[in-house]
């Protein structure tokens, strides 16, 4: 819920945006302060959002969990105990995160209709949690701050990994949880700069995070060296267990018995040659990953300006087990911008933006259907890493681009 005192026409009102009176905020804070006080410790993190210091913000977090902790130390970037307290005594944080989500709102208070409730102030420049004990919560909460802070200073945000090649050519790859955002990013030929949240700017592009949060279902070495070496001491799993009770320590990535949405959060520097700082050169190409479930979409397409700015807009892709409590199967759905659940303001304004930068750095944008092929769910066979892996080799080498096309009726992709 974001809500910002005077300028409500700012934020883009809706099933995501939810308006919350100052009253109703008040009253979660003062619960959500009043139960963290009675705990028996408290855990106050620190860091950055952003590495580029012209666009960066300082960030406060307060837990009473450990494991809370840790997650967004690793998530947030991290600097010296001495260069913390010289930059947060002088001028405090620039966003504060008061997470009290072992304790439910009060669906009677003002404005609430759950026992959960993520409550964004612009005005006080804080977000209180109540209700939810899902990590990302905080993750994702400061990603949607950004996106509010970032395009009133001319920088464009952005659900999207990225990375760069040995001649420092950078690749930006949207796409939603579930469509190998994350995978692809780890590219053993190109160095990381990030695999979720980044930021386009006059400078280039900047990652917001300092660590990765990667789903883990099945992942082994073969498949995905650089996530499955990055889970060593100072990483940490979720939903995940040991083998067996006689080989702790060992992590069975293939059991889902608790839920398919398997986690692990580890720092960038866990990543065999990630670039750090975590910036780029303006992107030379822009990759649309969409998961089609209903096997229409061709492998990889050549974006026209118009067809980009579409396929943006409309985010089109498959929610799959894992990403969403009850998904069990594929199911179609659209996500503006390839983020629609973290955008405070109307989708639009961050497709202008796209469409300027594309514009002004002449960026190739292509559309990568990770989902399935040869039919849809159930019918065809999801696309393989190992041929994703090749038609992004391919269009690194600038072997696609100068490659035959043909026209799918229809979509005139």
């Amino acid at each position: 819920m974001f809500f910002e005192f005077n300028k409500i026409q700012t934020i883009w009102w809706g099933s995501v945006n939810i308006p919350l009176e100052p009253k109703g905020y008040d009253r979660n804070k003062v619960k959500a302060v009043d139960c963290l006080n009675t705990a028996k410790r408290l855990f106050i993190i620190d860091g950055y959002a952003g590495w580029d210091k012209e666009f960066q913000k300082k960030c406060r977090i307060v837990t009473s969990r450990p494991y809370h902790a840790l997650f967004i130390k690793q998530m947030l970037i991290r600097d010296s105990e001495k260069n913390l307290h010289e930059r947060f005594s002088q001028s405090g944080p620039d966003f504060t995160v008061i997470n009290g989500g072992e304790y439910y709102a009060d669906p009677a208070t003002e404005d609430m209709t759950s026992r959960t409730s993520i409550g964004v102030n612009f005005t006080k420049k804080e977000m209180v949690i109540l209700g939810s004990q899902y990590a990302g919560e905080m993750k994702k909460g400061v990603f949607g701050v950004m996106h509010y802070y970032m395009p009133s200073a001319g920088a464009l945000s952005m659900h999207a990994s990225a990375n760069e090649g040995k001649n420092g050519d950078s690749t930006i790859l949207f796409g939603l949880s579930g469509t190998g955002k994350t995978t692809l990013s780890a590219d053993p030929h190109r160095a990381l700069i990030g695999d979720d949240e980044h930021v386009w700017c006059d400078n280039g592009i900047f990652n917001i995070e300092g660590g990765c949060y990667a789903k883990a279902v099945g992942l082994s070495a073969e498949k995905e060296p650089d996530i499955y070496n990055a889970i060593k001491f100072g990483a940490l799993v979720e939903n995940i267990k040991y083998i067996s009770d006689e080989q702790p320590r060992t992590i069975n990535f293939d059991d889902i018995s608790l839920t398919e949405n398997t986690r692990v959060c580890y720092p960038l520097e866990h990543i065999e040659g990630v670039k750090i700082p975590a910036v780029g050169g303006h992107p030379k190409n822009i990759i649309f990953l969409t998961c089609d479930a209903n096997g229409v979409l061709p492998p990889v397409s050549k974006l026209t300006f118009d067809q980009a700015m579409y396929h943006f807009v409309s985010g089109y892709t498959a929610k799959v087990a894992g990403t969403e409590v009850g998904v069990t199967e594929p199911t179609s759905t659209f996500s503006a911008c390839f983020g629609e659940a973290f955008l405070p303001k109307h989708p639009y304004l961050y497709a202008k933006m796209l469409a300027e930068k594309v514009e002004k750095y002449n960026a190739h944008v292509w559309l990568v259907n990770t989902g399935w092929s040869g039919g849809k769910y159930g019918i065809g066979k999801r696309m393989s890493l190992k041929v994703t892996r090749s038609i992004l080799d391919a269009i690194h080498s600038g072997e696609l681009e100068k490659a035959e096309y043909e026209t799918i009726p229809g979509f005139n992709l």
